[in-house]
């Protein structure tokens, strides 16, 4: 079976708000940041397939789609690369090594990593426009998280190491009434929370803190910052706490 999208002339919209720039070096006052629409699992997927006239009932798109995902995940951890009009797969090993190791080094695992494939990439150039929607006056948002030891972005913490938190209104601050509930955390998918151990920088567009030890190793993490500081980084303490929380999670790994 095989969709034909070229069969209309498709044209998508997307829309972006204005957000506060959130890198150091940035010459101008603002970023885009993309409006997303709700989350889809395969089921949400699969119900939109009579919008864009797929021909093909929802119950076998999920079939579908869930036995393919299925034998991907095989097929990547036997070593292959894949290749789809949405993204390529291939697995590789981190570390260094002396050439006659028979064994990985401890904490170091295979990891999949996903690339966004070149059709798509292409058709995103030629068919999708973007509406501008004003400012988006937020309290403060994350744009991205890097692994300070493997620079990777949007994708792993490691334990015991610096991670680096970019975006907006991010300063860590508090009176003497809620020092202790303000911090950087780390939240698992079942809501338990784990602080960063410490906070090396602690800057309205910048922190960078160490992640604490007992990050479970595999685990997906989402980032929580939990200040009294004003969005506005004026030196300034809110009456109440207000809460910041990543769009992304990162997998926690230790380091080889």
């Amino acid at each position: 079976m095989s969709l034909n999208f070229t069969v209309k002339d498709v044209v998508h919209k997307i829309t972006v708000k204005f957000v506060h720039s959130f890198l150091p070096e940035a010459k101008k006052a603002y970023h885009l940041k993309t409006v997303f629409q709700p989350e889809l699992d395969i089921h949400g997927v699969a119900s939109k397939g009579e919008i864009y006239n797929i021909g093909v009932s929802p119950k076998v798109i999920v079939e579908g789609m869930t036995a393919g995902m299925e034998l991907i995940h095989y097929l990547a951890a036997d070593g292959y690369k894949i290749k789809t009009p949405v993204f390529n797969l291939k697995m590789g090993v981190g570390g260094e090594y002396d050439g006659g190791e028979t064994h990985l080094n401890e904490g170091v695992y295979p990891e999949a990593r996903l690339q966004v494939a070149g059709s798509l990439r292409r058709y995103l150039k030629e068919r999708v426009q973007v509406a501008f929607d004003g400012i988006d006056n937020v309290d403060g948002y994350i744009a991205n998280a890097v692994d300070e030891l493997t620079a990777a972005t949007e994708q792993t913490v490691t334990i015991d190491n610096l991670l680096s938190v970019h975006g907006y209104g991010l300063k860590i601050d508090g009176d003497e009434a809620h020092r202790g509930d303000t911090g950087l955390f780390f939240i698992t998918p079942e809501g338990e929370h784990r602080a960063a151990k410490a906070v090396a920088v602690n800057e309205n567009r910048t922190l960078t803190v160490i992640a604490p030890m007992d990050l479970v190793p595999g685990t997906e993490y989402q980032l929580l910052i939990v200040t009294q500081s004003s969005s506005k980084g004026g030196g300034a303490l809110l009456k109440n706490l207000r809460e910041v929380r990543s769009d992304f999670t990162l997998f926690a790994q230790t380091a080889a």
